[in-house]
């Protein structure tokens, strides 16, 4: 099982436009590839991916088209009052990812 672990909204440090950008292309790019993912986590700023319109949630939803399990932190949600905003996917929780993360491959975390 592959597991696409996405931790913030942005990928790596310093300006947070560039760091969009650079999330939004990879997103982008692993969408559009080969790759298969069985499973993607969105943990802390991540759940901005699945709660707000954008390139980021289209490359999510082809993930999902492709047989993608989307799944958001629950607790994330509720931190950042967007649980109502969710807008792919289902709620998670530490639990569910803990697992995943036990049995999971392969992880891929670029942010």
């Amino acid at each position: 099982m592959t597991f696409l672990y996405l931790k913030s909204s942005t990928m790596g440090s310093g300006d947070p436009e560039l760091g969009k950008k650079l999330l939004n292309a990879f997103l982008k790019k692993l969408a559009e590839s080969e790759i298969a993912i069985d499973v993607v986590g969105c943990v802390n700023s991540g759940i901005f991916l699945t709660t707000e319109p954008g390139e980021a949630l289209e490359s999510l939803m082809k993930l999902q088209t492709r047989g993608a399990r989307i799944a958001s932190c629950g607790t994330c949600l509720d931190f950042h009052q967007r649980r109502d905003k969710l807008l792919i996917g289902e709620i998670g929780s530490m639990d569910q990812t803990v697992g995943i993360m036990a049995e999971a491959g392969r992880i891929i975390s670029p942010c």
